[in-house]
């Protein structure tokens, strides 16, 4: 392991200058599908040039680092819930389900509460499940679909689906990064939840506002008849993701019920028309695998050339210094979320970005007064408000690859993660909510 160096961090800032800028760019001279002119997965390429050039040691051995990373299971997993959401989503579609689904959630919901139905409904499900990803993947697109149909803003409707799966991602007992908080800080995972729940709930609170007003003016025209049997495989997906079921057989699952409906209720389907489709959903997640496979190879090289150490031990440095002053408390808050935030914006992984900073944290908050249940929901909540904000994170490439829709225009308008970021901020310098008190 190389020692701790801002260096090792700029192959990601050359990636994001290339990514980033080139669509800036392109936008500035109104040329249509602006960030789409150069794509992230060739963005990235001299970005892992750069990161192997600055890397020390055997050329075959800097190259195995980032075949490590790339093959990271966290990553694999990713990849296959890329495919199979991918496919799923496809399929679905393909037999109507979309159509179905949409028509039979207009026919119950005012047009106005749209909006904010779908940020509970989603925010529900993903607390229930307890992954971002395969939420996003089943509400998704049946939230296009309403967008569609209700003529309601594609990037906002997308947005409040991203928004409602991170707050259940930052809350669910069961998910990675709760885990990951709770264990590192040796708190409790109820006691961290209360301390959670009370910076979240105003944040959401605030959004569904917020979301009633975009929606209000919605429209439902012409509402079309609709089989309720095609509703089944997306009542199916949400059911098994409630009770807790692994997210790669809820999808799987979701796959083989709609390709069977799809073979039983239409004449002209038959098992080649399915295997199109799963391979058509397969197709159209190629991008954003490929991205994930690259990244987690850059993350991986990065950490082993003390990019992210440097970063952390950066963060403890300037804590100690304010430490020292009156305030320190809030002082080593503000250090432990700062440098989980710094971390995931180079892993673009939540969960790991706690992991790395777990035990510096801990530190942090033993010198400094902070309370484990206060440190823990810190790591948990600005983890998940830059995982929620990346355009390269897997949660906003999922998401706006099911959409068709611009990452960069996307991370504008997931209004829960900016809020929480307030809301979250606020209650450092504030002093609330007191642990003595949950």
């Amino acid at each position: 392991m190389s020692k701790p160096t801002p260096v090792a961090l700029l192959p990601l800032i050359l990636f994001l200058t290339l990514f980033v800028g080139s669509g800036l760019w392109y936008q500035s001279q109104d040329v249509d599908f602006a960030f789409y002119q150069i794509q992230a997965p060739v963005a990235i390429l001299p970005a892992l040039v750069l990161a192997i050039l600055l890397s020390r040691g055997a050329l075959n051995d800097r190259i195995e680092t980032f075949m490590k990373g790339v093959g990271d299971p966290t990553i694999i997993t990713m990849v296959l819930i890329y495919l199979l959401a991918g496919a799923f989503a496809s399929v679905a579609k393909a037999i109507g389900g979309v159509d179905a689904t949409v028509n039979f959630g207009l026919s119950i919901i005012p047009p106005s509460f749209i909006l904010p139905g779908i940020f509970i409904i989603t925010a529900f499900v993903a607390t229930s499940m307890g992954t971002s990803m395969g939420t996003i993947a089943a509400i998704a697109p049946i939230a296009i679909g309403v967008a569609d149909a209700a003529d309601l803003p594609l990037l906002t409707t997308v947005g409040a689906v991203v928004g409602g799966a991170m707050f259940g991602d930052n809350l669910s007992i069961i998910s990675d990064t709760t885990i990951a908080a709770t264990r590192t800080q040796g708190c409790e995972m109820r006691d961290k939840f209360r301390m959670n729940f009370k910076i979240a709930l105003p944040a959401a609170l605030l959004v569904l506002v917020w979301l009633f007003f975009q929606g209000s003016q919605a429209q439902v025209e012409d509402l079309q008849d609709f089989d309720i049997w095609l509703v089944l495989p997306y009542v199916a997906v949400l059911v098994l993701a409630v009770l807790g079921v692994n997210v790669l057989l809820v999808l799987f699952s979701g796959i083989v019920l709609a390709g069977v409906i799809g073979l039983l209720t239409m004449a002209d389907y038959s098992v080649a028309s399915l295997s199109k489709d799963i391979y058509s959903g397969y197709t159209g997640m190629q991008e954003i695998m490929i991205l994930s496979l690259l990244i987690g190879g850059l993350g991986s090289l990065m950490k082993s050339q003390g990019g992210l150490d440097w970063i952390v031990q950066t963060i403890e440095s300037v804590s100690r210094r304010l430490g020292a002053k009156e305030g320190s408390q809030r002082a080593g808050e503000l250090s432990i979320s700062t440098s989980v935030a710094l971390t995931n914006l180079c892993t673009a992984n939540n969960t790991v970005a706690i992991l790395i900073n777990g035990s510096v944290a801990k530190d942090v908050a033993t010198r400094y007064g902070v309370d484990p249940r206060r440190s823990a929901s810190l790591l948990d909540i600005f983890s998940c408000v830059i995982q929620g904000l990346i355009p390269y994170g897997a949660q906003i490439l999922l998401a706006s690859s099911l959409a068709g829709i611009s990452p960069i225009e996307l991370i504008t308008h997931v209004q829960y993660s900016w809020i929480l970021a307030l809301v979250a901020l606020t209650s450092i310098l504030v002093g609330w909510p007191k642990p003595k008190s949950l």
